[in-house]
C-alpha cells in the first residue's frame, strides 16, 4: 500500500500549526505500525524560509514543465528521506520565495500551481500511489484535478482519494471568474466547486473524494451542525456515509520531558514532582516572577484569536490574578488581544504576557506550569492539551471538538484534566477555581498529575485507524 500525503506544510521543514505536526509524525507512524505493509510519503511546496541545513540534504528528482490555464510554467522537485519517509518538495521561486507560508493575495494561484505540479510529478516519474491523501483547502485541487482534468490518465485510474479537514473555517473561497484563468478548470466542472455563488475548493474536494476524515471523532459529529461548519453543514451531511473522525496524536520524541530537550531538567513519571519543581523555579527566574515552587502556575500557549476563547480569558483574568497564582501567556494574533494582555500584565506583577511565537519557550512552559488553559470556542483536535499532559501539566478545556475526545473530566474514571461545557467566562472561572482547590490537596493533585502524564496520545492508535480506513477504501 503506497500513500502520498499532499500538504502545504510539514515539520520540521516548514510549519505554522497542527497540520505541520501531523505531516511530520503520521507518515512515519503508518510505516512503523503497518510492519512493512504501508509506504507513506509527503509532498509539499519548497518555501524559501526553509532552513539551509535541510536544503543541503536535498536530492533533485526531476524538472517539470506544464500549462496552468494560460500560463506556461514549471517546477523542480527535490527529495529528503527521514526515518524511511520520502518528503518531496515542489520548487518555484515565483510562488514560494515569500516571507510567509500563507496570506498572500495570490494564494489561490499558488496552491493551484502546487496541486497541478503534484499530478505532473506523478506523471513524469511514474510515482502512482494507491492512496492520494490531501489535506485542507491548499491541497484540495489535487483531488479535484485527479477526478476532472486528469481523469483520462490511465495510470491514475486505480488511485483512491482521501481528503482531511483540519479546520473547516478555512475553505479556499474565490470569485467564480477565476475558474478558468486561475484554477484551469473547464466550465463543465463549475458545479463541483461552486457553493453559495462562489468557488469553494474544500466543498469540491469533499464531494469528489472517495473518503473524508476529520481530526477527531467529536469534531466530525459537530460539523453536521451549522454552528461549527462555517456554512458547509449541508455538504457535510450529504457525505456523512463516507466520513469519519480520527484523532491526532503527538510526537513524544519532540514533546516529552524525558529527553530534556529545550527544558531545564529532564524528568519522567518516577521523577515527575521534582522535575516539575526544578523547571518551574527556572522559568520563574527567567521571567522575573517571584520564585515560589508552591504557588500554582497557570499557562496558556495559543493563537490570539476569537476561536481560542480569548474573550473568556480577558473577562475573568483580573479576578483570577487576585488569587495566589501566577499566569504566563505565550502567543501572537489579533492586535486587539495582544494589547489587552499587555495592559493586564502592567497591572499584575504575577502575570507575564509573552507576545511572540517561540517553540523553546513553549516547552519550558509545558514543563513548568501546573495548569493549562484551553477554553476554545471551537477546536478540531487540539495538540496543546495532549502535549501538556506529556509534561505532567493538567489541562482545563472546554468540552468541544478534540478536547472532549482527549480530556476526561476530574471526578470521572481515569480523569486527566478539567472540563466545562458552556461558552461562558464564569463557567471557566468556576472550573479554574475548582482546579486550584484540588491543587491544594497534595495527594489528590499528585494522583491527577500522574494520570495526566500517563495519558497515551501516541500516533500508534491513530495510525491503526488510518490503516483500517485505507484498507476499506482499497477493497471498494
Amino acid at each position: 500500500m503506497k500513500v502520498l500525503f499532499v500538504a502545504s506544510e510539514a515539520n520540521p521543514f516548514a510549519a505554522s500549526g497542527g497540520l505541520g505536526d501531523v505531516m511530520g509524525a503520521l507518515p512515519y507512524a503508518l510505516r512503523q505500525n503497518s510492519h512493512g505493509r504501508c509506504e507513506a510519503d509527503v509532498i509539499m511546496p519548497l518555501y524559501s524560509i526553509m532552513k539551509e541545513e535541510y536544503r543541503r540534504e536535498m536530492v533533485k528528482v526531476c524538472d517539470l514543465s506544464f500549462r496552468l490555464a494560460w500560463r506556461q510554467t514549471g517546477a523542480s522537485v527535490f527529495k529528503i528521506t527521514r526515518k524511511g519517509v520520502n518528503y518531496y518538495f515542489i520548487e518555484n521561486h515565483y510562488y514560494y520565495s515569500r516571507p510567509s507560508l500563507y496570506g498572500e493575495a495570490d494564494d489561490g494561484e499558488r496552491f493551484a500551481f502546487f496541486s497541478m505540479a503534484v499530478l505532473e510529478f506523478m506523471k513524469a516519474t511514474g510515482y502512482t500511489p494507491d492512496i492520494l491523501h490531501a489535506n485542507d483547502w491548499q491541497a484540495a485541487l489535487t483531488i479535484i484535478y485527479l477526478k476532472t482534468e486528469y481523469a483520462c490518465v490511465k495510470e491514475f485510474a486505480h488511485i483512491r482519494t482521501v481528503y482531511t479537514i483540519h479546520n473547516i473555517e478555512y475553505q479556499g473561497k474565490f470569485d467564480p471568474c477565476s475558474l478558468g484563468d486561475v484554477f484551469a478548470l473547464d466550465a463543465k466542472y463549475y458545479s463541483i466547486v461552486e457553493y453559495n455563488n462562489c468557488i469553494n475548493l474544500m466543498k469540491g474536494a469533499l464531494t469528489v473524494s472517495d473518503y473524508v476524515s476529520t481530526v477527531s471523532p467529536n469534531y466530525a459529529s459537530e460539523l453536521r451542525h451549522d454552528y461549527f461548519a462555517f456554512g458547509l453543514a449541508r455538504i457535510i451531511n450529504s457525505i456523512s456515509s463516507k466520513m469519519c473522525g480520527i484523532i491526532n496524536g503527538i510526537d513524544y520524541e519532540m514533546f516529552g520531558p524525558e529527553n530534556g530537550r529545550d527544558i531545564t531538567a529532564a524528568f519522567d513519571k518516577t521523577t515527575l514532582k521534582e522535575g516539575k519543581r526544578l523547571n518551574k523555579r527556572a522559568l520563574q527566574e527567567e521571567l522575573g516572577l517571584p520564585v515560589n515552587e508552591d504557588i500554582p502556575m497557570i499557562a496558556m500557549i495559543t493563537r490570539l484569536a476569537t476561536a481560542k476563547g480569548i474573550d473568556l480569558i480577558l473577562c475573568i483574568l483580573d479576578e483570577l490574578l487576585a488569587e495566589p497564582v501566577q499566569f504566563v501567556l505565550l502567543g501572537t494574533g489579533e492586535a486587539e488581544y495582544e494589547n489587552a494582555f499587555r495592559d493586564i500584565e502592567a497591572r499584575h506583577p504575577n502575570m507575564r504576557a509573552l507576545i511572540k511565537f517561540d517553540r523553546v519557550t513553549s516547552k519550558k512552559m509545558y514543563a513548568s506550569a501546573d495548569l493549562f488553559l484551553m477554553p476554545s470556542k471551537s477546536e478540531p483536535c487540539g495538540l496543546a492539551q495532549m502535549i501538556c499532559c506529556s509534561y505532567g501539566t493538567v489541562p482545563i478545556v472546554r468540552t468541544v471538538g478534540g478536547l472532549a475526545d482527549s480530556i476526561k473530566p476530574y471526578g470521572t474514571e481515569n480523569s486527566n484534566g478539567f472540563r466545562f461545557d458552556n461558552y461562558n467566562a464564569h463557567d471557566l472561572l468556576f472550573t479554574v477555581k475548582g482546579a486550584l482547590s484540588v491543587y491544594r490537596d497534595e495527594e489528590a493533585w499528585d494522583a491527577l498529575v500522574a494520570r495526566a502524564k500517563a495519558s497515551d496520545f501516541s500516533w500508534d492508535v491513530s495510525a491503526e485507524a488510518y490503516l483500517s480506513m485505507y484498507d476499506r477504501l482499497l477493497q471498494w
